[in-house]
């Protein structure tokens, strides 16, 4: 039976502090990887969160409460336009994309 998971979490940067925080505050095991969005090419960070299978709920709630998402607004040219003009369109961005995995061996050396 596995004890332990391996959460891997894509958050943006600006929520990066309050999530290691909240997941510090309850015992987790957590290391970043700076990394960045495909679709905005924002800056992100990747957490890889070591902990008790137990423990995985009230880790995920400190992610949402840790992790908004707003609304930001991009610039676009308008199709069919003479002219390029830009067009503001508004993206959600933020929160957390996290990823569950069961681990088969842990150990902390």
């Amino acid at each position: 039976m596995n004890t332990h998971l391996l959460l891997v979490a894509i958050v943006q940067e600006q929520d990066l502090e309050p999530a290691t925080k909240a997941l510090q505050g309850m015992g987790a095991s957590l290391t970043y990887l700076a990394s960045a969005g495909g679709f905005l090419g924002r800056r992100n960070a990747t957490l890889l969160i070591g902990l008790p299978v137990d423990k995985k709920d009230t880790a995920l709630a400190a992610m949402h409460e840790a992790c908004r998402q707003r609304v930001e607004y991009m610039t676009l040219p308008l199709e069919g336009s003479p002219m390029p003009m830009p067009a503001p369109v508004p993206v959600t961005v933020g929160g957390a994309t996290v990823f569950a995995l069961p681990v088969e061996r842990f150990e902390q050396i």
